[in-house]
């Protein structure tokens, strides 16, 4: 178990971490800083879904990665823990006239993907580092079991070592894991990291392709 995680990986509880962005979403997209929208954009650039593609967009927020995807892709799964979060990115894809994008509960453990929908690429920014790292290794498996060619990661990630000091973490809610931990976890499940670009020491973009045909996630139940 990492850094001064509880019991059940995260530091907080879902339901707790979903109340906490709810009181946040009226003004989170006015909130993020530089690095946070840099971060964005590459990891749009990077899905970079072909027009038949379904993408899972996990820790979708205010649907800023999912709407600016929609446009590019056969349909966009957006999920969240956070109801306020929800709403608002329903609202602003209703505003926005986009309708191939559905927005709903859901947790990495468990994303709530239709029965029988296929899904090609996983997109998530800014939220995997709420979990310790055996939670985010649970995540990345849970990414790669539904089959997606190409799982794009955009969050806070050691390059270096941990600075608590630095603006892009908070120790008491918060759980970053180095780059190295993460493409290990990638590699167990049968994917290549790719891509790992770096935004700042504390902040960067992985992409992991899948290797061979993605009927099979090594080491799955």
């Amino acid at each position: 178990m990492s850094r001064g995680s509880d019991v059940d990986g995260m530091k907080r509880s879902v339901e707790e971490m979903a109340a906490r962005f709810t009181e946040q979403a009226a003004d989170y997209d006015e909130e993020k800083g530089a690095e946070y929208r840099a971060c964005a954009a590459l990891v749009i650039e990077y899905a970079d879904p072909d027009r038949d593609d379904v993408v899972l967009d996990l820790g979708t927020g205010t649907g800023a990665i999912a709407l600016a995807l929609a446009p590019d892709a056969e349909r966009v799964i957006g999920r969240d823990i956070s109801e306020g979060m929800l709403d608002r990115a329903r609202r602003k894809a209703a505003d926005a006239g986009i309708e191939n994008v559905e927005f709903g509960y859901g947790e990495f453990r468990d994303p709530d993907v239709p029965t029988g929908r296929a899904v090609d690429v996983v997109t998530s920014n800014f939220a995997l580092h709420h979990l310790d790292d055996d939670e985010k290794r649970a995540a990345i498996r849970v990414m790669a079991g539904t089959g997606a060619r190409r799982i794009v990661l955009g969050d806070v990630m050691f390059f270096e070592g941990p600075d608590p000091d630095e603006p892009f973490y908070n120790p008491a809610v918060d759980d970053p894991s180095t780059v190295g931990t993460l493409v290990e976890a990638f590699t167990d499940v049968g994917f290549a990291v790719v891509v790992a670009e770096r935004v700042h020491d504390q902040v960067g973009v992985l992409v992991a392709e899948r290797i061979g045909s993605g009927d099979e996630v090594p080491g799955a139940e």
